[in-house]
């Protein structure tokens, strides 16, 4: 707690008066002496964590509508090192993360894309094809607050249907003289083992003002590096069957059905298909993967802000900020594949009363070995200008315009030019296990042919490697005036604000794939290119250590590593065109050109008045502030439409959709426009000393997913049985809108100490479903179930054979019915696909509501606090898990609570928080799901952090920080928790530094 000269404001004064017992008289009696000078006051200005708190509260008291905030502790220091996980302190505020930092915000149950994230009120472009702000991105250090808008503001830019969040940074005229802060640190991260032990972290920052405080500037820059390890376990999607008839019925041992049933002994269908008929489906996981990814990350940022005063009435402000972040994988996986999970190539399972498979063993598919690189960059950066005149004592002007930009590239190691996935394995097996019947992480075990379950490192073959190249951008062009009108000729009406804003967002994104290079299903076999000695035998005893089932018990006990640089230099020397024809291996993501481009803008014009009223009403004052916005936004999606030529069955585990050639003919535009009016009222009055009671109701907006607006079809390029599925966007998608009511009482009872609850709701209208329709396309004709098929498949029966896909293509082929290539081409006297083809549509309504409670409380003088608050959030936009309808449930719902304790004296400080989050759904749709679009839901997840800083004296302090220092791990689950998609493990991470400030 130190004390520093700073102008008059209204908390400033009335700490000193709360808190100055010794210091008081002095500083009234400054104040006192220097009133007529009309200059600066020394006050006592409370720093660190409880200086935090009171300007955070005081803004939260003293804003319209409901807002929360955090406020920087002093000069180049935020309470946390990551924005977001700062955030998740604010009520009502959840995080998700990547690679085990807070990246994006759920607000109210309303996920990341529902959120709005403004830069000193500007609106900021999402990270690359995306409107999600990945907050990871950027450092804290020249962050002077963040403010959750909650409630409705006409003033402020549309599309925060959750919140709006305000980050606010340092103005150097805000902050006269000369201040500068520095720190140092080494990131130490349990889980690394590749990279450096130790990790630096740097930061620091400059303020200055010049010719009487009139010119001023403030810089700021970081650059943090952090190695750590990536442990997971995955399963990439469920697959659901209603067609009992296809499995072997229970006999109480090999195969066990818990699925509920009548007194008759039949069956409960307690699900509903997509028709409404009453199911009774077996779920089946498509496979079972375990992998760990060395990552090594830099971040680095740079700010600077430079204003000029001319006059009193007048500041021109100019500034400039920049981000570029570095994230560098090298990671190996293994695991099994299922090309089917119905039929006869299940050889044995166990089924839940839910009808998912908690033991199967299933014939066919393969076991794999996979190596993958990538290198992603995030480039962002924003210049903004500013005038802000004041015309007189009834008239101010604001003219803002920025020009920011998000980009994001996985090409960024320029020897690849994109991520590569190298896939090594064989389908030389028996059968494949999979076993969740006991722990955290599902096992997976492989009978190979050899008559063990570890494949031998000669068996080792090509499946398929496949590289990708997809860079996306964002870009905001903006421009706002605003005008600032405090009348005199009514008593009740206290200022009038009123302009207009254009804005242009620009999103486009490109992807360029290589399709599935050498073989690929090891179709025909390259066994004799991998030599035994470039493959390493690996133990998974360390592997996700912290949940039951990882560790020493883990299943598989191996996995083979192997150098990513060889096995591709290896099948480009011999898997070439002479060998391979047009399957020849290439690393080259523009194998056959650019498959996807597409293109977004959006252009928004919009006005909008606000006035504030006082009213006094028995004695209470009452504030009212009305506000009225009005917005026409224009969308043109322009899209490169590939064109399906055939679907071939490349080999028993692999269907790949071919495409002509592309040119300008494949591009086409389609467009959308909508206007909205959206109105606001806030209603707020102390009604008992130190009581707060606010009242608003509004109506706010949100803008259609990114993905739902690309114009144009879409089909499947790895067109599996069972999971042919295309896609057809809308670019007229109207916005979300949603009814808004907050009811909030406030009671400030003491220094720095407050409760609060919260009511509120949210009726959403628009909100997106998905119309799924069965569609064929000529000349896209189909080879399963063709006549060459059901002949296979018959002679398979009458030759006692098991019949799976690994038989069905050997037989096909042993036919005759293979090309040059190995690959079975479909005829036109075969059948056409039916693909299921999901469009989204504008909708039903739906709603959220939820209570918020929160409470600040300081001990006294002691140094000890704590605050606590808790949101709990229901509504009818839930996913159902025993519908096999296609949903449009809202993502991120969940309850959430976070507790802060902590001690500060005027030397040291320490502090614990926890952040618990309840289960949510993360998204619908698995990457190898069934056609239903199952769900992703997260499991319940509670990190505990801390830190301790001592000040050595007023101007250096070393300081240790724990991340994660309970090691918490991630975890995901589908339709029910016994259908497990993935299991992630960081490990805790601890930070040593030292800052110098004066």
């Amino acid at each position: 707690m130190l004390l520093k000269q700073f102008k008059k404001s209204r908390l400033s004064v009335a700490l000193a008066v709360v808190l100055g017992s010794g210091s008081t008289p002095f500083a009234m009696a400054e104040e006192s002496n220097e009133s007529e000078k009309e200059t600066n006051i020394e006050v006592i200005e409370v720093k660190g964590i409880q200086g935090s708190l009171y300007r955070s509260m005081d803004l939260k008291r003293g804003s319209s509508g409901v807002v929360d905030a955090i406020s920087a502790e002093e000069l180049g220091k935020f309470p946390d090192t990551n924005l977001a996980e700062s955030l998740q302190r604010i009520t009502g505020v959840t995080v998700s993360r990547a690679n085990g930092e807070g990246s994006q915000i759920t607000v109210r149950g309303f996920g990341p894309q529902y959120n709005l994230i403004t830069l000193n009120g500007r609106q900021m472009p999402g990270t690359g094809y995306s409107r999600s702000y990945s907050l990871e991105n950027l450092s804290s250090e020249a962050v002077k607050s963040l403010e959750v808008i909650k409630t409705a503001k006409a003033d402020m830019p549309t599309g925060g249907l959750g919140a709006t969040v305000n980050i606010v940074t340092r103005k150097p005229l805000n902050d006269p003289g000369q201040s500068f802060s520095f720190s140092a640190k080494g990131i130490y991260d349990e889980s690394n083992v590749e990279g450096a032990d130790v990790t630096p972290e740097i930061s620091g920052i400059y303020n200055q003002t010049f010719l009487d405080d009139s010119l001023g500037f403030v810089i700021s820059a970081s650059h943090q590096e952090r190695d750590f390890q990536q442990q997971v376990a995955n399963s990439q999607g469920w697959i659901a069957q209603t067609d009992n008839k296809t499995l072997a019925k229970a006999d109480g041992s090999t195969f066990i059905d818990g699925r509920i049933r009548n007194e008759a002994g039949n069956i409960l269908s307690h699900f509903t298909d997509e028709d409404g008929v009453p199911v009774a489906p077996s779920f089946f996981p498509r496979d079972m993967n375990y992998s760990v990814n060395d990552v090594q990350r830099e971040r680095t940022n740079a700010m600077a802000t430079l204003q000029y005063a001319p006059t009193e009435d007048l500041v021109l402000t100019a500034d400039y900020v920049v981000t570029r972040a570095l994230t560098g994988i090298n990671g190996f996986g293994w695991g099994i594949w299922n090309s089917s999970t119905s039929g006869a190539p299940v050889v044995a399972y166990e089924l839940d009363e839910n009808g998912t498979a908690l033991y199967s063993d299933i014939r066919g598919g393969d076991g794999s070995f996979t190596a993958n690189r990538s290198t992603t960059e995030v480039n962002a950066q924003s210049v903004g200008l500013n005038i802000d005149w004041t015309l007189n004592d009834e008239w101010t002007l604001s003219l803002d315009y920025h020009d920011s930009s998000n980009e994001i590239d996985n090409g960024a190691d320029k020897g690849l030019g994109g991520a590569g996935q190298v896939i090594l394995g064989s389908d030389q097996l028996t059968s494949k296990i999979y076993d969740y019947r006991g722990g955290d992480v599902p096992h997976a075990t492989i009978n190979w042919n050899n008559g063990s379950t570890q494949l031998d490192p000669g068996a080792i073959d090509s499946n398929f490697s496949q590289f990708i190249h997809s860079p996306g951008e964002s870009e905001i062009q903006q421009a706002q005036l605003n005008a600032n009108w405090y009348p005199d000729f009514l008593d009740n009406l206290t200022k009038v604000d009123f302009g207009g804003s254009y804005t242009k967002q620009t999103l486009s994104g490109t992807t360029a794939w290589s399709g599935l290079r050498g073989g690929p299903g090891f179709n025909p076999s390259y066994t004799e290119i991998f030599p035994d000695s470039m493959f390493h035998l690996q133990s998974t005893a360390g592997l996700l250590d912290e949940l039951a089932g990882g560790g020493a018990g883990l299943l598989p006990s191996y996995f083979y590593s192997f150098d990513f640089d060889e096995a591709v230099a290896r099948q480009l020397a011999f898997i070439n065109q002479d060998v391979a024809g047009e399957n020849y291996y290439s690393a080259d993501p523009y194998f056959d050109g650019i498959d996807s481009s597409n293109l977004i803008e959006e252009e928004t014009s919009s006005l909008y008045i606000t006035s504030a009223w006082e009213f006094d009403i028995a004695d209470i004052t009452v504030d009212v502030n009305l506000g009225l916005r009005y917005e026409k936004t224009e969308v043109s999606s322009t899209v490169k439409q590939k064109v399906e030529q055939q679907v071939v069955w490349a080999s028993a585990t692999e269907w790949v959709t071919l495409y002509e050639a592309g040119g300008d003919d494949n591009f086409f535009t389609q467009t959308g426009e909508y206007d909205v009016w959206l109105p606001m009222v806030d209603i707020s009055a102390e009604v008992y000393e130190d009581l707060l009671v606010r009242v608003s109701a509004s109506k706010t907006l949100g803008r259609p997913l990114l993905g739902d607006m690309v114009a144009g079809r879409s089909l499947s390029g790895s067109p599996k049985v069972g999971s042919r599925t295309g896609g057809i966007g809308n670019p007229g998608l109207l916005p979300l809108e949603s009814v808004n009511f907050d009811v909030s009482f406030e009671y400030y009872y003491g220094d720095a100490s407050y409760a609060s609850i919260g009511l509120f709701s949210k009726d959403v209208s628009n909100f997106v479903s998905r119309s799924t329709n069965q569609i064929t396309i000529d000349g896209l004709h189909d080879v399963y179930n063709s006549p060459r098929y059901l002949e296979a498949v018959s002679q398979l029966e009458a030759a006692g054979t098991s019949v799976t896909e690994n038989s069905i293509f050997d037989q096909m082929i042993a036919n005759g019915h293979g090309n040059a290539s190995g690959q079975i081409e479909a005829l036109s006297s075969d059948p056409l696909i039916v693909w299921d083809v999901t469009s989204p549509v504008n909708s039903d309504k739906k709603s959220v509501e939820g209570i918020e409670l929160a409470v600040q409380h300081i001990f006294g003088e002691s140094g000890f606090g704590f605050g606590a608050n808790a949101t709990f959030v229901s509504g009818d936009v839930k996913f159902d898990s025993y519908s096999l309808a296609q949903q449009q449930p809202l993502e991120g719902l969940g309850d959430s609570a976070n507790f802060q304790a902590f001690y500060e004296n005027d030397e040291l400080s320490v502090k614990f928080t926890y952040a618990w989050r309840d289960s949510y759904l993360i998204g619908v749709g698995q990457s190898q799901g069934s056609a239903d679009a199952p769900p992703q839901f997260a499991k319940e997840y509670g990190q505990l952090d801390a830190s301790i800083n001592y000040d050595i004296n007023e101007n250096i302090t070393i300081f240790l920080e724990g991340i994660n220092i309970n090691n918490e791990t991630e975890e995901g689950y589908g339709r029910f928790e016994e259908q497990f998609l993935f299991a992630r493990q960081y490990g805790s991470r601890y930070m040593l530094g030292g800052r110098v400030s004066f």
